[in-house]
């Protein structure tokens, strides 16, 4: 059984209730978790506060850096165990599982390096006065994870948190809670305060809105779907509490004519089928130029054929859905296809040794998707890629900007005047032209526009979403 670690030390919910851990892979419960409840987020709040007043306000940047360094490197010595229990915990094959640990050691490493480049201004203003601008800590932020990338998002959002000078208090999805909890022990064995990093887990209408209505709560980092964004969002507005958002996509693969399709097909297919499609900046609205659009089809349809999906630990190309109710999601969004007489191009193979007990998913290609259809409009979270046709640049912009979302877009073209004006005209928070997602740099701020949220993770960019600005004027003499 999993307990809350809350100011470094292992607790039970008060609640005394659990929920069960399940492995995607088999649907066999393995572990349990606390169903916690506001009495929890309460104690774990107030344990921040008093890290924060008494000991952690009181680390210079440069120490606070070294405690990251620290953790990165003590992630990097348990890259292993964290990859394995988020493979189990998450069905993540296994050199998923790996690349989001170190993802999460380098998110550490980062934000190490960057607490003591966190700079402040001095501006001009009358004779006599000399005026600066300070970054200053929110103080106690409220971290709500999701459960497709635990790891990394945790690093991105929390390390970022904390190398701004903020405690932190996190609630993790209940579907992948492990290397979260075991991540926050690593912290204290480096030397993390306690209170510095408290996990509580639970349900989101229990635990999460419990966090996000909290009144010491001074900022929330959200990631997840845009409804319960709003939810978030309508809680902290209530008592006027700065949000950080990043609500998903129905991201565009734009494919010119002029394309070199050899590098853009490995990275439209990876683009759909990394972590099962269940990815936030998932490439999951294939835009083709009439000309190529038939032999790119039949390129992609033979790829996705050799595609297979199976159980975490034997890394193939797929690994399971996180849960039943995400399958029977994705059944949906085919159910309607078939309906609505979408063709579909190729699926993958479900490995025989999968069993049937567990959340499978065969990558299945669309063509001819309505650009009005749901399943160009709204977010799979599963590796289903739907593929449509333009006839021009215009038309291409109009499909891209087509949804509500706007989180990230890429653009395959040799042509240079092209590149520039579509990454004008496309709106998203990232563009990423004749590649996607640039390896996923650490460095690369993070976000979206339209319904796809609001506030940067990622980069030094994130720093000031977790400050405040203060303006001090000194009147000489």
């Amino acid at each position: 059984m999993q307990l809350n670690y809350i100011a470094n030390a292992s607790l039970p919910s008060v609640s005394g209730k659990t929920i069960p851990v399940i492995d995607p892979s088999d649907g066999q419960v393995f572990d349990e978790i606390q169903r916690s409840n506001a009495h929890d987020i309460d104690t774990a709040v107030r344990s921040a506060r008093e890290c924060l007043e008494l000991v952690w306000s009181r680390f210079n940047a440069a120490e606070r850096g070294r405690l990251l360094m620290r953790l990165s490197a003590k992630v990097a010595e348990h890259a292993e165990e964290l990859a394995l229990l988020e493979q189990r915990d998450c069905g993540k094959p296994t050199k998923q599982a790996r690349a989001d640990a170190a993802a999460l050691a380098r998110y550490f490493e980062f934000y190490a390096g960057a607490c003591d480049k966190l700079h402040g201004d001095t501006i001009p203003y009358l004779d006599g006065y000399s005026v600066m601008t300070w970054r200053e800590p929110h103080g106690v932020t409220g971290h709500v994870i999701p459960w497709n990338y635990p790891m990394q998002i945790f690093g991105r959002s929390v390390g970022g948190a904390l190398a701004a000078g903020n405690v932190c208090v996190v609630k993790p999805a209940e579907d992948a809670c492990l290397s979260l909890i075991r991540v926050a022990q690593l912290a204290a064995e480096v030397g993390f305060p306690a209170g510095a990093i408290n996990i509580v887990t639970g349900y989101g209408h229990e635990v999460g809105d419990a966090l996000a209505r909290h009144k010491g709560i001074d900022h929330i980092s959200f990631t997840g779907s845009p409804a319960v964004g709003t939810l978030i969002q309508q809680a902290a507005a209530e008592r006027h509490c700065p949000v950080t958002l990043e609500l998903g996509g129905k991201s565009p693969q734009i494919v010119f004519a002029d394309a070199d399709l050899d590098a853009a097909i490995p990275a439209i297919i990876n683009a759909i089928v990394q972590n099962a499609g269940q990815t936030c900046s998932a490439g999951s609205r294939l835009l083709v130029e009439q000309a190529i659009y038939e032999p790119l089809l039949q390129r992609l349809g033979h790829a996705f054929e050799n595609l297979r999906v199976g159980p975490a630990a034997m890394d193939l190309d797929v690994g399971p859905l996180i849960r039943q109710s995400q399958q029977q999601r994705v059944w949906d969004f085919l159910s309607d296809a078939q309906v609505a007489n979408i063709a579909m191009v190729a699926q993958g193979q479900i490995v025989d040794e999968a069993p049937d007990t567990g959340f499978y998913q065969a990558p299945t290609l669309l063509r001819d998707v309505p650009a009005t259809h749901r399943l160009a409009q709204e977010e799979v979270f599963g590796p289903v890629l739907c593929a449509m046709s333009f006839k021009d640049e215009n038309h291409a912009v109009e499909l891209a900007n087509a949804t509500q979302f706007g989180l990230v877009a890429g653009i395959w073209t040799r042509d240079g005047a092209r590149q520039f004006r579509m990454a004008r005209r496309v709106k998203s928070g990232q563009v990423f032209i004749n590649n996607y997602g640039a390896g996923g740099g650490v460095e690369l701020p993070f976000g979206g526009v339209k319904s796809s949220g609001y506030g940067r993770e990622k980069g030094f960019e994130a720093l000031y979403g977790f400050t405040t600005l203060k303006t001090v004027a000194v009147r000489h003499g």
